[in-house]
């Protein structure tokens, strides 16, 4: 909103409105709104959820530390939201369809989060929304981006003229653009639908879902959303649930969400200058700068997060903070169509995901077998077993985000290995 003020006072030659064009200085500023809003309501949030008596309900896994946490207020992702949604709706280009898809996902993701909370909190155990109801979400959300990926006209991304239309992409726009100068040719440009996404250690780090479905011939773009709408289901469904599992102990979810988004930022800011992405030879995609500010958002909002999370916590953000968050963070990584990067960044929701998989499956086998079940982990998600070789929860959750930094800086270094 602030943003199209700014616009107006800019025509009418206001002094320093110009600075509401720049995506950094907006960034800057929708860091530093979500995490002052954090820390001014933080502790009014938390005591009006304590009030409410919306506390933690915690089962006794024997862990240390455990029952002293019966009773901390619960469903703290609220406060991420806000913190998140009113420098959003400021300072970015509310028509732009990546922050309107990113704005409903986060709602959308808010409210499944919301009501299993709310379900846990009435009946008093962990069960909540049934899991099924879960999907149903999630696949809906997936359904959605997938679709606004396939058919909105301004999700293009940039190729040459002359390879559009030796491939028969459908062009959006071509007189406009700015020429590009390669090894000293000009070479004009395009914008076009396409499935191309970004791949790493593929040359010129370009991928094409349609070239999977080449016995299809000359259909295959006609039928990319066959492949396309199934994978984005399945990565929603995935990281945001890998987020579910991540929340576990103090801070943990948290900062790992804040290295990733962080990192998610970065590529969005590469993908959404001409200039960078020439030089790194990936991908240019029209109109993703805006992602940039609502990632300085989320980062804040993160962050302020933590001055209450981490341990010991005084509020625990619940499914509605970590299901958001995974929703988020599938959304904005398929729409800067960074999406085969996930494995890397999210490399902790990963191993805490697989961690179950594998403790879960490998118990059902042996007890198929041998009558008796075994497991690989002391305990599942992987954080819980160390707790359980007696690692301070707090070393934990210092050396994941550790582990988190890395992963975050081999994801960058993977855009120039082609």
């Amino acid at each position: 909103m602030l943003y199209y003020l700014f616009e107006f006072l800019e025509k009418h030659d206001w002094q320093g409105a110009g600075l509401f064009q720049y995506i950094s200085f907006r960034s800057g500023m929708a860091m530093v709104i979500s995490m002052l809003i954090s820390l001014i309501f933080g502790k009014r949030i938390i005591r009006s959820l304590r009030n409410l008596q919306v506390g933690e309900s915690v089962r006794d896994l024997g862990l240390d530390g455990q029952k002293e946490k019966e009773g901390t207020p619960t469903m703290g992702g609220l406060l991420i939201i806000l913190s998140l949604l009113v420098p959003v709706v400021l300072l970015t280009k509310l028509h732009n369809v990546y922050i309107q898809l990113l704005i409903l996902s986060t709602i959308w993701m808010a409210a499944i989060g919301f009501v299993d909370d709310y379900l846990k909190i009435r009946r008093k155990n962990k069960d909540g929304l049934a899991g099924r109801f879960k999907i149903v979400g999630q696949v809906g959300l997936g359904l959605i981006v997938a679709l606004t990926m396939l058919f909105h006209d301004d999700v293009v991304v940039r190729v040459p003229l002359a390879e559009a239309q030796e491939q028969n992409y459908e062009i959006i726009e071509s007189q406009n653009l700015k020429p590009v100068i390669s090894n000293g040719q000009v070479i004009q440009m395009a914008y076009v639908k396409s499935s191309f996404t970004n791949f790493p250690f593929l040359k010129d780090n370009a991928f094409s879902y349609s070239s999977l479905l080449g016995f299809l011939g000359d259909n295959k773009d006609d039928f990319v959303w066959l492949l396309f709408i199934p994978i984005v289901i399945f990565i929603v469904t995935g990281v945001s649930n890998g987020a579910n599992l991540t929340d576990g102990i103090d801070g943990l979810a948290a900062g790992v969400s804040a290295i990733i988004v962080a990192t998610l930022g970065i590529l969005a800011y590469i993908s959404g200058n001409t200039i960078i992405s020439d030089y790194l030879n990936i991908l240019y995609i029209p109109y993703t700068g805006e992602i940039v500010i609502f990632a300085a958002a989320f980062l804040g909002a993160c962050i302020g997060f933590l001055w209450f999370n981490t341990y010991p916590a005084k509020v625990f953000m619940g499914d509605t903070g970590s299901l958001t968050i995974g929703g988020i963070i599938a959304a904005m990584a398929i729409l800067i169509r960074k999406e085969f990067l996930l494995p890397i960044v999210c490399g902790i929701f990963f191993l805490e995901t697989l961690s179950v998989i594998l403790q879960v499956s490998y118990f059902k086998y042996t007890k198929k077998k041998t009558g008796e079940g075994k497991r690989i982990f002391l305990m599942s998600p992987l954080h819980h077993h160390y707790q359980k070789k007696g690692i301070h929860e707090a070393q934990i959750v210092v050396r994941f985000w550790i582990v988190g930094i890395i992963l975050a800086v081999l994801t960058v270094i993977s855009l120039k290995v082609q």
